[in-house]
Order: C-alpha cells, then structure tokens, then sequence
C-alpha cells in the first residue's frame, strides 16, 4: 500500500515584508510629521541677534547687511553667507557667526582700525579707516595719537591710498604727526605736507611715506624744529630763530 505525500506548507512570507513596509511608511510619515510641527514651532525660530566689537557701524546697518531677522528659520541660516555679506560693507574687516541653539546667532565684528580724523564741513569729527571709509565718530572716542586730515577732496583717490599707507605704519612712527595736507605736483600727484607736533614741516608723498617715515623719525629725536624733504632725496633745514630773523632786517 503506498503511502500519501502530505505538502508542506509555506510561510507566509509576502504578509510579513509588507508588514515591514508598512511599519516603514509609518515611522517615515511620523517623522515627518514631527518635523514639520518643529520648523513651525518657535523652537526653530531666530530669537535673538547680538553683534558684538562693532564701533563705528551702527546695529541697524549690520542687521540690514546681515539678512538676519528675529524669527525668521534659525537652521537655514548660512554663516558663511552672512559672514561674506557683513564684510561688504566698508568698516567690517572680519566676521564671525556663531549660532547657538535654541534660537540665538552671536556675531563678532572686527573694524578696520582708525589711521586719521578729518574735520567735516558741518564741523563733526570722522574717523578714516584704513578701507579708505571715513566715518562719524564721538570726540571721546578718538585717539589722541593719530593724524588730523585737512582739505582733502572727498572724492580723491590718493586719500584712500594715504588711509592704506598710514596702516600699514607702526604708530609710533606717526604719533608726532598732527595734521596731513594734500599738496600735488605734476612730478609728484600724490605730493602731501605732514605737520608734527614737534613743530617740524614736512614734505613727501604718500608713495614714499613708509618708506621714509623712518629718516622722519630720526630727524625728529636728534635736530631742532625744521623743514624736512623726504622725496627723490632727503633733507634736513631748520628753522631759523625768529630773533635772529630781526636782526637780519
């Protein structure tokens, strides 16, 4: 008598892979879901906005150039997109964002530093930056030490060469320098007149200033008050007495 094979069963294996399928779609739509209650809660939002260092902008001009605004999508924000737009403006050397969850963007701005001060026709006083910017400062801020500019055209492009140049200087070389005077010539356009505050006259370019700055100097520590010429060559001649002037007549 044969015997009767029974088939085995097979499992049910397409139920159980779209039971994980579905537990997928599931997790994925709640997560979702969860995401979308997030970027619109408050916790996602910008709350706050600190600038920090600035000195000669004000915080409405950072906050404009900044793109930045209280409540708008704290993760979208870019901080190096909002680091390169703070540095167009003219008197923000450097920029630094740092985002601080939840809702908090600290940004430190470092300034181009002060090389001179100019007397504005209204009688303000404004602080030449080394960008060539010149911008209103109070009389309590200033330093002492630096440069007043006198008579230069707003618009002239040897003033914010000057700016640069003065930058570049040490200020121990030029704390004795009260005042700088436009004073062109056809050989030398960028010709200027230095006063010190040791009384000595001085003629150079801007060209040559850092350059020579150092012969201006040494002068200054070692002959009495004169006229002092630092262009193709160097001069020394001092000023004559006034009685000894008197004298002469």
């Amino acid at each position: 008598m044969s015997k009767t094979t029974v088939p085995l069963l097979k499992e049910d294996k397409p139920k159980k892979k779209m039971s994980r399928k579905v537990t997928f779609i599931l997790i994925l739509l709640f997560t979702a879901l969860l995401a979308v209650i997030f970027f619109r809660s408050s916790a996602s939002r910008i709350t706050e906005i600190d600038f920090e260092g600035s000195k000669y902008s004000t915080q409405e001009e950072l906050l404009a150039q900044s793109g930045l605004q209280t409540g708008g999508q704290f993760f979208a924000v870019s901080k190096s997109a909002v680091e390169e737009s703070l540095m167009k403006l003219d008197t923000v050397q450097k920029a630094t964002v740092d985002k601080k969850f939840p809702g908090v963007i600290s940004i430190h701005i470092e300034e181009y530093p002060a090389v001179a001060y100019e007397l504005d026709q209204d009688g303000s006083l404004k602080a030449i930056l080394s960008s060539g910017a010149a911008v209103k400062v109070n009389e309590t801020g200033i330093a002492v030490e630096k440069p007043i500019l006198t008579n230069w055209n707003p618009s002239d492009p040897f003033k914010a060469k000057l700016s640069q140049v003065l930058a570049g200087i040490p200020n121990e070389l030029t704390s004795d320098i009260s005042e700088i005077v436009p004073s062109p010539t056809l050989s030398f356009p960028d010709r200027i007149k230095l006063y010190t505050r040791s009384k000595f006259e001085v003629i150079t370019a801007i060209s040559l200033l850092k350059n020579k700055v150092g012969y201006l100097n040494q002068v200054i520590e070692t002959e009495q008050p004169g006229l002092i010429t630092m262009l193709e060559a160097d001069s020394y001649v001092p000023f004559q007495p006034e009685d000894a002037e008197t004298e002469g007549k």
